[in-house]
């Protein structure tokens, strides 16, 4: 009898744990979702406004770069700096001075 009862509360526990894991992880996946989804939007918002001010074609040659950066506030600095640069250029050096 007394290892049916330790086997029964060794299995719940076990279940409960896996259980915990699982929420966790799903937790962890909507947080990493949400995240990554916030910097798609920051990462397009530069694209558009650098669009709207300089030549396209070269714009969109920097869309892989500002596609790797996984630093929300980096990025909202660099929209504000897509704002108010005078180029492209300088845009760029922004870009690869803060690397």
């Amino acid at each position: 009898y007394e290892s049916s009862v330790v086997q029964y509360f060794t299995e719940k526990a076990l279940k409960q744990g896996i259980e915990q894991g699982i929420e966790q992880g799903i937790e962890q996946g909507i947080e990493q979702g949400i995240e990554q989804g916030i910097e798609q939007g920051i990462c397009e918002s530069i694209q558009e406004v650098l669009e709207l001010r300089f030549q396209p074609e070269a714009v969109r040659r920097l869309a892989v770069r500002l596609g790797a950066i996984d630093d929300v506030q980096r990025l909202k600095r660099l929209h504000r700096a897509a704002i108010q640069v005078p180029s492209l250029e300088a845009f760029k050096n922004l870009l690869d001075a803060d690397e």
